[in-house]
């Protein structure tokens, strides 16, 4: 097994949608992993742009309960390779996701939801 490192920063929240009891947020995912095979000689990392991910193996992080999401593209992917002289890497995305969350609206307007943002991965 690989152990995964991971960290978010929710960036933003851009809308919460009472009718489709679901709400948008853009977050930053970094993950980081060590694969041996990436060993390399040297005091330095290695940041690899990030068309070269396709190349690599990635946990297969998925968002529990999204209905849409997108990874930004504006001029390029955004992505983050690094490589370190050990074979860690970190891989870091920003991604917007649609997520559904059921909200009890009986006591509306002194109501309080609690929405959540649950990541997985799937295991093979």
């Amino acid at each position: 097994p690989v152990s995964i490192g991971m960290s978010m920063d929710i960036a933003s929240i851009d809308t919460i949608s009472e009718i489709n009891m679901d709400y948008t947020a853009t977050i930053f995912l970094r993950q980081r992993w060590t694969d041996e095979r990436l060993c390399f000689n040297g005091n330095k990392s290695l940041s690899l742009d990030g068309r070269l991910v396709e190349m690599l193996w990635v946990p297969d992080t998925f968002i529990v309960d999204s209905k849409k999401s997108f990874l930004h593209d504006v001029t390029v992917e955004n992505r983050l390779i690094r490589i370190y002289p050990n074979g860690t890497v970190l891989y870091a995305i920003r991604i917007t996701t649609t997520v559904s969350c059921s909200m009890d609206l009986t006591k509306y307007p002194m109501d309080k939801q609690t929405c959540t943002l649950q990541l997985e991965s799937c295991k093979t």
